[in-house]
């Protein structure tokens, strides 16, 4: 949804810019690029001066921040070093850098489950099965398993570190209907998973469902 600001913004080399609001957000802004447009993700009850100021300092943010990658022109982390790099970075973009991994690996053996996490060895592990996936799709479930090494459980608690994430709905839904897909055979089939704490699980006790 774009605000009602105005008609045309652009970033300072050009680039389009989009204001998203949201009922569900409420105190946190994030700002992130998609398909080459810079998104900033405010919550719905701010006012025009607010959303103003908050779009500035966001826009100020990505510019230092170099952020500026298309989902398709996006270099996938292939690689557990990359992979690890990757989650220090979300852990400081969304997390304040609190979650600091022993190790971030992909693994072939989850196949019940997109990715697990054990807070008390600081590890986490990520389905390679993601791997095709739209990257905001495998930033999320990197950062649900960086939230456990800080929060164990499903708990209020838990879903407020990834409240700053703007994709966190729609990750959820885009995964939830892979599972269902994959449930009745119209995707790959499910096998035993890793039952290590902190895990997401495809699909049954999907969070937010039974919390």
């Amino acid at each position: 949804m774009r605000s009602g600001g105005p008609a045309v913004l652009t970033t300072a080399d050009g680039a389009p810019v989009e204001v998203r609001r949201s009922s569900r957000r409420t105190r946190t802004v994030a700002a992130f690029w998609e398909d080459g447009t810079a998104v900033v993700a405010i919550p719905a009850r701010f006012t025009p001066a607010q959303e103003t100021e908050w779009v500035r300092r966001m826009l100020a943010k990505l510019q230092r921040q170099g952020e500026r990658r298309s989902a398709a022109g996006r270099k996938r982390p292939a690689s557990d070093a990359a992979l690890a790099a990757h989650a220090a970075h979300l852990s400081a973009q969304y997390l304040g850098g609190r979650s600091t991994p022993a190790s971030v690996r992909w693994v072939s053996n989850q196949n019940s489950r997109w990715g697990s996490a054990t807070p008390a060895e600081g590890t986490i592990r990520i389905s390679d099965k993601l791997k095709p996936m739209p990257q905001w799709v495998i930033d999320y479930v990197l950062l649900h398993e960086l939230a456990h090494l800080l929060v164990a459980g499903h708990n209020a608690a838990f879903w407020k570190l990834l409240e700053a994430y703007p994709e966190t709905q729609r990750a959820k839904a885009f995964l939830e209907g892979v599972s269902f897909a994959s449930a009745r055979g119209l995707a790959s089939g499910r096998g035993a998973g890793d039952d290590q704490a902190g895990d997401l699980p495809e699909p049954e006790g999907w969070p937010g469902d039974a919390d």
